[in-house]
């Protein structure tokens, strides 16, 4: 089922999960272990990260040599199989650093005969991938208008037969803006732009601050956008964890939950504020009538079950 569909049909906020494919030659029972945790609360979605081409250097018959690598491979795969062992719904990122047009298109045929329908289109990390495709795509909206064609039936290679898909296509939405945007205008242009070509919902990056999910939305319905806005929580489990997040995802952290963690005097105590932060955020998201709440758990479980563990019910 559609995304949309979920989420209107539902007479509860939505609740899902983002993991992470395990690394290669780790097992996938690493992926089951993290859901087996959390199946019990209900989650109606579980999205799957898709990881861009890197370059990497590894030693061979005494030569270095410059490869190309995916460390974290198995997407698709992983989206499949948690779909038919837990009979639950599957969002598999896909990406546009690193493929070109019709590498994308493969990917999205094999989705389409797995009868996956849903699928989260993000750009990639430029700054952090040096590997370039010929042809790639510099936006993500450009993944997303040729996603909207295929449901057309349009492909990038002339067909005699014109079977049309059916994905539902999420975007993501950046309450802080996305660091590369020159300002926080242009970036909602971009979020636009993606809406236009045909996304239907919106998952937000992670914040810390009610205020900046309010005035996100705000500014998103301002332009006519409707889609769900579906807020993304990540809690904070350490210190270290507090000023690893702002460096890889250039978000902020207010400085009454800085001072919290500063003033912890054990890790328990550090796990335990974020509990308690991550817990209030999603009451105040609650009380503005959210469509659902997204938790990036990192490949993680434990935290965010005794999150939810206050919600029981609720979702």
């Amino acid at each position: 089922m559609k995304i949309v569909d979920l989420i209107k049909q539902s007479n509860k906020p939505v609740l899902s999960f983002e993991i992470i494919p395990p690394n290669v030659g780790e097992s996938i029972d690493s992926i089951f272990n993290v859901v087996d945790n959390l199946i019990e609360f209900s989650p109606k979605y579980i999205n799957v990260t898709k990881h861009a081409n890197e370059i990497d250097y590894v030693e061979e018959n005494g030569k270095i040599m410059k490869i190309i690598q995916k460390k974290r491979p198995g997407t698709v795969g992983v989206s499949a199989s948690i779909k038919h062992r837990y009979n639950i719904e599957v969002v598999p990122h896909l990406i546009c650093t690193g493929f070109n047009k019709y590498q994308l298109e493969d990917i999205l045929i094999d989705l389409n005969y797995l009868r996956i329908e849903n699928i989260f289109v993000v750009r990639g990390d430029k700054k952090r991938y040096t590997w370039k495709e010929t042809d790639e795509y510099e936006h993500a909206s450009q993944l997303v208008e040729q996603i909207a064609n295929m449901n057309r039936g349009i492909y990038t290679f002339p067909t005699k037969e014109h079977n049309s898909t059916n994905f539902c296509v999420g975007v993501a939405g950046y309450p802080e803006k996305h660091f590369e945007s020159p300002n926080f205008e242009k970036d909602l242009d971009y979020l636009k732009l993606k809406v236009d070509m045909g996304a239907t919902f919106i998952i937000t990056q992670m914040f810390f601050d009610i205020e900046y999910y309010k005035n996100f939305v705000n500014k998103v319905r301002d332009l006519g956008i409707e889609v769900p806005i579906i807020p993304g929580i990540k809690p904070l489990g350490s210190k270290k964890t507090l000023y690893n997040i702002p460096k890889t995802f250039h978000v902020n952290i207010p400085k009454s939950i800085v001072e919290e963690f500063e003033n912890a005097k054990s890790s328990q105590d550090e796990y335990i504020i974020g509990v308690r932060h991550a817990i209030k955020l999603i009451e105040q998201l609650l009380e503005l009538g959210v469509p659902g709440v997204h938790l990036f758990t990192m490949g993680k479980g434990k935290i965010v079950k005794d999150v939810l563990s206050a919600f029981k019910g609720i979702f």
